[in-house]
């Protein structure tokens, strides 16, 4: 199976704005098909879910289509897709009902690589429950997050612990499925944040040993909500604050109120997508595992392209070192602002964003505080022509004293 990136391109029409989006870590394009799911969704007769009048029917059946659509992007069971406005939402309401069995010696574990939506909704949860947080630490030098690290701050009294698929600061993929196996030794559940993960990668949440596993379609072409994936058995358990007539029901007690039914119809447009860069034939998760794979290796192609013109570049430091990572990179320059590149950049119809990122904790650890450097992240319409004028942005920039 090859990777036709023209013909990706043609399906989305924010890109005829003639734009170099390396942004997309904050959100994808989205191609025409998933705006027209959206629109078509507001645009017939809807109502709360249920199974006598049409209306009914088809707020149920998105509902439906939804939580199987991400269930075979993710390899997961689709009676345990959840639906909420953000993943950040949505873990910090698992965070509370899973807090309310937590107390004074249980522990929970989160790493400094991480975005903060996988970090402070757990600290919060865990000093209200009067549970000690512990830090397990990456290296700076490589952008590596190990297993070792992870058993480093792993006890008896662990009750969680918190990483990242892959950071969306410097790209990291920590070994998930042998961190999985670590924290499993010790009787703890494992949440997983896989926002940035599941944009440039086939993902099995069961292979990964994922207990929690959060994403947001809005980041794979979608549109902007977020989503949660977890066994049905450990929803069963939990039992979140919700309205007196709402059902309990897993796992609907977790959807607070009516639920996005035109986002909902949007991402399961956007795995669709997906799958439709696999050749006909298979099931929608064979396709998506093969076009996933293909994808990844395109964009793994593109960024040693980029990395190979980065290194050209005089006083540009590159701190997305780890073996295996996604394609987003994290770029400063010597006595420069990456936020002044930013603008340079964007003056030229180039979008390369300058920050933390949300990964706050990440940026301090490798020495760079709150402000960051310049990411530049790979979508699945990213293309040579893109990266060829992002570099010679940079060195337009760089000549500029």
């Amino acid at each position: 199976m090859s990777y036709d990136v023209a013909a990706v391109r043609a399906q989305f029409p924010a890109l005829r704005a003639g734009t170099a989006h390396f942004d997309g870590p904050g959100g994808t394009q989205v191609p025409r098909q998933v705006a027209h799911a959206v629109a078509e969704t507001l645009g017939s007769p809807i109502s709360n879910r249920g199974r006598t009048t049409a209306a009914e029917r088809t707020a149920d059946d998105v509902v439906t289509a939804a939580r199987q659509a991400l269930a075979d992007l993710l390899g997961a069971d689709p009676r345990g897709i959840v639906f909420g406005r953000s993943a950040t939402q949505l873990t910090f309401d698992v965070s509370r009902a899973l807090a309310a069995g937590w107390g004074p010696g249980d522990e929970v574990v989160v790493s400094r690589l991480d975005h903060d939506a996988n970090v402070r909704p757990w600290v919060i949860a865990a000093e209200a429950a009067g549970a000690t947080v512990r830090w397990a630490a990456f290296d700076p030098a490589t952008g590596e997050l190990t297993a070792d690290d992870i058993s480093e701050v792993l006890t008896e009294r662990t009750k969680l612990v918190a990483v990242t698929g892959a950071s969306n600061l410097i790209g990291t993929r920590p070994p998930v499925a042998e961190i999985a196996e670590r924290v499993r030794a010790m009787g703890a559940l494992l949440a997983v944040d896989g926002v940035h993960l599941t944009a440039h990668a086939p993902v099995d949440v069961r292979a990964l040993g994922a207990d929690l596993y959060t994403c947001s379609p809005y980041k794979f072409l979608g549109p902007h909500c977020g989503a949660l994936a977890a066994d049905p058995a450990l929803l069963e358990s939990l039992h979140p604050a919700k309205l007196l007539p709402s059902t309990d029901a897993v796992p609907e007690r977790f959807e607070l109120g009516t639920l996005p039914y035109e986002l909902m119809a949007g991402t399961t447009a956007a795995i669709d997508f997906l799958a439709d860069l696999a050749p006909a034939g298979g099931t929608r998760r064979e396709r998506l595992v093969a076009a996933m794979t293909v994808l990844e290796e395109y964009e793994d192609g593109l960024r040693a392209e980029l990395e190979a013109g980065l290194a050209a570049l005089p006083g540009v430091t590159l701190w997305s070192r780890a073996a295996h990572r996604t394609p987003t990179l994290l770029l400063t320059f010597d006595g420069r602002d990456a936020a002044d590149a930013y603008r340079f950049l964007a003056e030229r119809g180039v979008n390369a964003p300058a920050g933390s990122f949300y990964a706050i904790e990440a940026s301090r650890w490798l020495g760079l505080g709150d402000t960051g450097g310049l990411r530049v992240g790979l979508a699945p319409y990213s293309d040579a022509d893109d990266v060829e004028r992002l570099l010679t942005g940079l060195r337009e920039w760089l000549a500029v004293r």
